[in-house]
């Protein structure tokens, strides 16, 4: 699932490669995938785009945003975004098509589920709008506005404390285009048990909580991505994971110990239980 660095990454190669080409082909659901999510009627989106340049792109947490004149088209962090150059092989299945006068195109394919939105202005209809409207208008990890102060206007406020620090870093938003994907090497490198409530972590283990979420993101995105993504050009990231499905029952490059795995909040959690022990 795309995260804060790949959106990042995603965005900006996309500058490079559309910016300032005029839309002239749209082609909305092409394949029909059960748990792709669209505002509105997709069939309208040529409507909206059709004749129009694209000025830009930008990313919000984990989502990509194509700004195309008055309308915008985003997508979340569930789906494959691609860049095909004239006359290259198109794939069979896709969700989205928007092609240009120069007849390269970008391709939207969902994964497993993943939403692409299109609208006109600034919103749109729907219980997603607040989905968008939370990674928009939040300080952006990467950041200069995501800083020490606001970081801990975040984890020490009354009413995170009774949660874990997955469920701080991770859940609700707290921190758009943060999640488990990228939240496994920041516990690991903090010395931090994923289900350790926050009320327990001291003031200087909160700063170096900090520390590690800007360390670690800054790192992937450096590395174009995690080795498990792929950037709009089909390339594989370079961050390879301390913690992942990959390293399971491997030894700590610190201590020496196992990588463990669990299930928990929905999703799995990698840990060295001597490193990250959990504290009560």
């Amino acid at each position: 699932m795309i995260e804060a660095p790949e959106a990042l990454c995603l965005s900006e190669q996309l500058n490079g490669v559309i910016k300032g080409k005029v839309v002239m082909d749209v082609i909305p659901c092409y394949t029909s995938h059960k748990f792709a999510f669209f505002n509105g009627d997709p069939e309208k989106y040529p409507g909206m785009l059709l004749g129009k340049m694209v000025d830009g792109a930008c990313a919000y947490g984990g989502m990509v945003q194509i700004n195309v004149r008055d309308a915008k088209v985003v997508f979340s962090d569930g789906v494959n975004l691609r860049y095909y150059e004239p006359e290259a092989k198109l794939p069979n299945k896709h969700q989205l098509l928007i092609g240009f006068e120069d007849q390269s195109c970008i391709i939207v394919s969902v994964r497993m589920y993943g939403a692409v939105w299109c609208f006109v202005g600034d919103s749109f209809e729907g219980g997603l709008m607040s989905y968008y409207g939370g990674a928009k208008n939040k300080p952006q990890v990467l950041s200069d506005a995501f800083d020490k102060a606001y970081f801990m206007s975040l984890i020490n406020d009354e009413g995170v404390q009774k949660k874990s620090a997955k469920a701080f870093l991770a859940t609700d938003q707290m921190i758009p285009g943060l999640g488990n994907g990228v939240l496994q090497d920041i516990l690991y490198l903090a010395r931090v048990h994923p289900k350790t409530k926050i009320a327990v972590l001291s003031q200087a283990k909160r700063e170096e909580l900090f520390g590690c979420v800007k360390k670690v993101l800054r790192e992937i995105y450096r590395l174009g991505g995690r080795c498990s993504e792929k950037d709009l050009f089909d390339q594989k990231g370079g961050y390879v994971p301390y913690l992942s499905k990959d390293t399971v029952g491997s030894h700590c490059v610190y201590c020496g110990d196992y990588i463990l795995k669990e299930n928990y909040l929905g999703g799995s959690i990698y840990y060295c239980n001597t490193c990250q022990q959990e504290e009560r």
